[in-house]
């Protein structure tokens, strides 16, 4: 009797301390998360991912690929885990990079891969920090929207990643608050993210002609008298790339995508319609 007391009082006392290193292991992954995304911004390295970097450093890129194919493909792909990962302005420009680098098929294919490597780096982190069930223990209206999320998770992680309405890390958070599976965020995100970084790449393929006329014009600004490498910028707009054509094919398919959450409600208005008429 006298032992189990002890024992009894000692799984008493270390209780609390068991709880706090429990959380305490939780909330590492997000600590050194927030860390690192504070670093790099502090350290400014979303300045390397633009276009004027891209375009002075074409020749030697290209050269690394050349000459290191497979490495340099490791590379990019780590790369952009990290730059998705760390939530790092600059993805867009790794994306025109990769169609420039590999092709569009090739580097469509690394970056979709990459891209939702990234994405569930962040998931996981979320999910397992803050917990799945933070909608449900907000109760009320976040719980019921929460709750019809899950009911067509799939359906709406495809229009999310379709339709280019929401920041990107925000959907990558969401899901995990809000208690999406593992392997339903992945299959939207990998099939979701596919039409986007395929015209993304399919443009980054054809920048070698923008990126000689750009150079072109760069030099032709800096033999002015007086002209600084501040006066003559690159310029590369993507909003030359974000068309409203291609706004209105992600919008379509996103539309597709929700098809079978319409069908869902429209079966279930109608079940409940036959249900009335039978009682009465």
């Amino acid at each position: 009797m006298t032992t189990q007391r002890k024992n009894g009082a000692h799984e008493a006392g270390a209780g609390p301390a068991s709880r706090f290193l429990s959380l305490a292991r939780r909330q590492l992954p997000l600590i050194g998360l927030v860390v690192f995304m504070a670093l790099g911004f502090q350290q400014g390295w979303y300045r390397w991912l633009s276009f004027e970097t891209l375009a002075a450093q074409r020749q030697a890129l290209g050269a690394f690929v050349d000459s290191h194919f497979v490495a340099s493909l490791a590379v990019y792909v780590g790369l952009y885990v990290v730059v998705v990962a760390l939530s790092i302005p600059g993805a867009t420009i790794m994306t025109l990079a990769g169609g420039l680098l590999y092709g569009w098929i090739l580097g469509g294919a690394a970056t979709v891969v990459a891209a939702t490597a990234g994405s569930v780096v962040i998931f996981l982190i979320a999910r397992s920090s803050l917990g799945a069930g933070l909608a449900k223990k907000a109760g009320g209206v976040a719980e019921r929207m929460a709750e019809g999320f899950r009911q067509n998770a799939l359906s709406y992680m495809l229009f999310l990643r379709l339709v280019p309405v929401f920041p990107f890390w925000l959907v990558n958070l969401a899901p995990a608050l809000l208690g999406v599976p593992l392997a339903t965020y992945v299959i939207g995100t990998f099939f979701g993210i596919i039409p986007g970084t395929l015209a993304f790449t399919f443009v980054g393929a054809g920048l070698d002609s923008v990126i000689d006329a750009q150079t072109a014009a760069r030099a032709a600004c800096l033999e002015r008298a007086g002209a600084t490498p501040a006066d003559c910028p690159f310029s590369f707009e993507l909003s030359s790339i974000v068309t409203p054509e291609l706004l209105a094919a992600l919008v379509l398919l996103g539309a597709v995508a929700l098809i079978p959450v319409f069908l869902k409600k429209r079966v279930g208005a109608g079940r409940l319609a036959n249900d009335g008429k039978d009682k009465a």
